[in-house]
């Protein structure tokens, strides 16, 4: 090593030095090995420093040589000697300052102070700031060669007890990790395993392990006869498991049950558990889910006299819970499925379809029925979006605007051409469900219905024109009476009402038919104005105020023009028909989102909720209205129903009894 500016090496016989100190991983060294250390002199008197090199030399260690604290300060930057031996002229108050940081940091640095006058004063701040010992004069070489070997082996000694002491705190710390990381697998385990077994057995093989017991198990209390069994072990026989039974009452294991405490038996004589089972050892805790006892977490020792330790208890204990959440996620799975199965079974059974879907619209529930109508199919259903698959064209467009259509039902078509009345709800926080009701017969008796009323009347027409015939003819032929003339106003009132019953089945079965088909792009607002200013005088009659706003032209539909005057004329009058006097009539028409949006509210009588699911069927009509003098046939909206279906459209009825009902249609804007 090249001499630095201030400081020198006095070489000795051994040309290699290491660093001895503060390294605490090398392996422990002796103070034999002098050879390998270096002993810094902080001294200025060169009398002095040539007796010490010489001593020091003598002893085999290597010797350095530094006038002032500054360029001891500087070697301190590249290297650490092994010791320290400064001179008190040198350590005045300001490099005392400097003795103790580095007393500070380098604690077992050996530091001696070199003193001339032994001052009392000096040598009481030297040594509470750590100096280890002091050397005076006269110098000798038996005080010199004492103090270095007594202070570098104390300082060995400490070395080796902290390197002892980190080993032993650094070997407990990997056991805590050791432990912690044990646990975790287990934690991971309960949470990420549904088979209760498997996770019970890795509960009592890594109690056995981590607590050196050399056996483990886990017992459970039978429901059905109270006894406790082996539910899990570790080191048991398999016949001995599969036997074991033991009685709460009576029994050190039965103890915890009945207290629910800990129990920690050690003895050099052997306790007997059960028969043929005798321990030295044991822990036993209790596994506690709700401040009921369900069982024991046990180890323990046979041969080895080994006490447990708290470590053990808590290590053990940890475990115990981790085993009751284990059991009763398996319990809380177990009735799941076993209460899934059943719900299965039952919406399999029940002769309706029912789709339920989450509000993103995924399959969380369908039946075998729901399947074949919807034409959905494959392994794995649940939790796939319902629009993957190639069902009914008009339940989807149901489904995607599912707000509009809740509480109301649409018809669908199977494949089997049997006929589905698709009902739709709202299940809060979970999403939505759609039931399918099979009409088939229903709609194949309406269609029966349909073709004998229009048969009927098509026969009553003839005879219905004959009477009003006659009626003009009695009329004509002679004066008659006024009994004669209020009987002859009341059968030609009646016949008028036959007559237009009649005109409405005829319509009605035209529509249903699929007859007045021909369609064009029309301007519904005019037909709106039109239908409005034909009604005008009955609206003045009626005593009835009018809100309109409708614009002068909208976006065209593709649809038929005498149909459309038809639906027009049979809203607009029943809404006359219904309201008071001195009430107001609002139709509105808009064109929102390729949509065309009719609206005909009124301030009359109002539908009560129980009539509105049948309010537009043929001959319905509400219970606050029949027997009332308000004349009605219970064909005017079914009639309006049909034309807004032939016509790809939608209509509903929202209405409060004493208020008045607003009436909805819905067309397509034609392209």
């Amino acid at each position: 090593m090249a001499a630095e500016s201030g400081w020198k090496i006095i070489r000795s016989t051994v040309q290699h030095s290491i660093l001895l100190y503060p390294s605490l991983n090398k392996d422990l060294m002796t103070t034999e090995n002098t050879s390998l250390q270096k002993i810094l002199i902080i001294n200025a008197e060169i009398q002095s420093n040539r007796l010490l090199d010489q001593i020091i030399q003598s002893m085999g260690f290597t010797v350095l040589v530094s006038e002032s604290i500054e360029n001891a300060q500087q070697y301190f930057t590249l290297n650490i000697p092994s010791m320290v031996i400064i001179n008190e002229n040198i350590a005045t108050q300001n490099n005392f300052n400097w003795i103790k940081s580095i007393r500070q940091k380098y604690p077992l640095l050996p530091i001696i102070l070199y003193t001339i006058n032994e001052k009392h004063q000096t040598l009481k701040q030297a040594l509470r700031l750590g100096i280890n010992d002091y050397l005076s004069t006269p110098l000798t070489r038996e005080d010199i060669q004492n103090s270095i070997q007594a202070n570098l082996s104390h300082s060995q000694t400490l070395r080796n007890y902290v390197l002892l002491e980190s080993r032993r705190a650094t070997q407990q710390l990997q056991a805590r990790v050791n432990d912690l990381e044990t646990l975790t697998d287990l934690a991971r385990m309960v949470t990420s395993s549904l088979d209760v077994d498997v996770v019970l057995r890795m509960i009592v093989e890594a109690a056995v392990e981590l607590t050196g017991a050399e056996e483990g198990s886990l017992l459970l209390i039978d429901e059905n006869t109270g006894e406790l069994y082996m539910r899990a072990s570790r080191n048991f026989n398999e016949d001995f498991v599969s036997t074991f039974r033991l009685p709460v009452n009576d029994s050190l294991i039965g103890s915890v049950v009945q207290h629910g405490k800990v129990v920690i038996f050690d003895d050099n004589t052997p306790q007997k558990i059960k028969t043929s089972y005798l321990v030295h050892s044991l822990v036993y805790i209790p596994l506690k889910l709700k401040e009921q006892i369900i069982g024991v977490l046990g180890v323990d020792n046979r041969n080895k006299r080994m006490v447990f330790s708290q470590r053990d208890i808590g290590l053990l204990t940890t475990m115990a819970e981790y085993a009751v959440i284990a059991i009763e996620n398996s319990r809380i799975f177990s009735e799941m499925v076993v209460e899934r199965t059943k719900l299965e079974t039952i919406i399999n059974q029940i002769e309706d379809g029912v789709l339920v879907l989450d509000n993103n619209f995924r399959i969380l529930v369908i039946n075998e029925i729901a399947k074949t109508v919807l034409r959905v199919s494959g392994e794995h259903l649940i939790g796939s979006p319902i629009q993957m698959y190639p069902i009914d064209s008009e339940l989807l467009e149901i489904i995607k605007k599912f707000e509009t259509y809740l509480g109301k039902s649409a018809e669908i078509n199977s494949d089997d051409e049997r006929v589905f009345s698709a009902h739709l709800s709202k299940i809060t926080n979970i999403g939505y469900a759609i039931t399918l009701h099979d009409i088939t017969s229903l709609k194949k008796m309406d269609r029966i219905k349909s073709d004998f009323v229009s048969t009927v009347s098509h026969d009553l027409r003839s005879p219905l024109t004959a009477i009003l015939g006659y009626v003009d003819l009695v009329e004509r032929a002679g004066p008659v009476q006024d009994l004669q003339k209020s009987f002859l106003d009341r059968i030609q009132f009646s016949v008028h009402n036959i007559t237009n019953l009649v005109d409405d089945l005829l319509n009605l079965g035209r529509i249903e038919a699929g007859f007045d088909t021909r369609k064009e792009h029309l301007d519904l607002s005019i037909f709106t104005h039109q239908a409005i200013d034909e009604l005008n005088p009955k609206i003045l009659q009626s005593n009835i105020r009018l809100k309109i706003n409708v614009p002068d032209s909208i976006g065209l539909i593709y649809a038929s023009p005498i149909q459309m005057r038809q639906l027009l004329n049979n809203l607009l009058t029943n809404a006359i028909k219904y309201s008071k006097p001195d009430t107001t009539i609002s139709v509105n028409l808009q064109e929102k989102e390729s949509q065309l949006i009719l609206q005909i509210e009124d301030q009359g009588f109002g539908i009560p909720a129980v009539d509105l699911p049948y309010i537009f069927d043929k001959f319905y009509r509400s219970g606050n209205v029949i027997g009332t003098e308000i004349p009605g046939s219970g064909l005017g909206l079914a009639i309006v129903k049909s034309i807004v279906e032939s016509h790809q459209g939608r209509i509903w009825v929202d209405s409060t009894v004493g208020q008045g009902s607003t009436f909805t249609v819905v067309f397509p804007v034609s392209e």
